[in-house]
């Protein structure tokens, strides 16, 4: 039976405070629990007795194990259909230069995305191009949030999420600097580089003037047919998988 300790614990970590305060994130469901099994230190899971068995042999010794009712998983589960699994991992930390990073391979740069559905989605479309690192501003959407985690479909395993002073890292970087605009040079007709990074901006107001001044490339995806009407812009994340698609390709 969880107590009530435990319990405690686990609603804390739908807050940002208390992920800091714990130093833990939640993920739930089998297929991410087990995705982040081999990347993450687990602290703590509970679990049907069947997820259990069959986990058994992935499952660190010093990690607290509980089997819980169907009934239990309700009461804490953080999610509205709550499934056979909830685990908690360690938060990690890294140190790595987005400089360094961006030398030798295509990175994203993340500027205040809000939305953590976005933010999970966006890992997961690098995950699928074959990109390791994304950089956050310290006002992006927490990557442990518990909606960016279930988001990523286990893409955290691969790819790694740094929170980093964005328009100091990309001030020391000489390479390609791409940023996403409502106006700039036609995507499939700019030259496009296998390094560097990709700036994309928040939901509402797009790219900040302080990183637009150091995107050496602005990137525009143009509607079709051109000049037809249509919206106004495109989801962060829907641009993302354009543009990292339209890198690749290049490849």
């Amino acid at each position: 039976m969880i107590s009530k300790r435990q319990l405690k614990t686990i609603k804390s970590l739908d807050s940002r405070k208390g992920r800091l305060q714990e130093g833990l994130f939640v993920a739930e469901g089998p297929k991410l629990v087990d995705e982040l099994l081999s990347s993450f230190s687990l602290r703590y899971v509970a679990a049907s007795e069947e997820w259990l068995q069959a986990a058994a042999s992935r499952i660190p010794p010093q990690a607290i194990c509980e089997t819980v009712t169907k009934e239990e998983l309700a009461r804490i589960s953080l999610l509205r259909h709550p499934q056979d699994v909830v685990a908690l991992f360690e938060i990690p930390h890294w140190s790595v230069s987005l400089a360094d990073v961006a030398r030798r391979e295509l990175t994203i740069a993340l500027d205040d995305v809000q939305d953590p559905g976005n933010l999970g989605t966006i890992v997961r479309l690098a995950d699928w191009f074959g990109i390791c690192h994304v950089f956050c501003s310290h006002d992006t959407a927490d990557i442990y949030n518990p909606k960016a985690v279930q988001a990523t479909m286990g893409a955290l395993a691969r790819v790694r999420v740094h929170y980093t002073d964005l328009a100091a890292d990309l001030g020391t970087f000489s390479g390609p600097v791409y940023g996403t605009f409502l106006h700039g040079e036609n995507l499939y007709e700019a030259r496009l580089s296998t390094t560097g990074v990709i700036v994309m901006g928040n939901e509402g107001n797009g790219i900040s003037s302080q990183l637009s001044s150091l995107a050496i490339s602005r990137l525009t995806i143009p509607p079709y047919p051109r000049g037809r009407s249509s919206v106004e812009s495109l989801n962060v994340a829907v641009a993302t998988a354009i543009v990292c698609a339209e890198f690749r390709r290049r490849s």
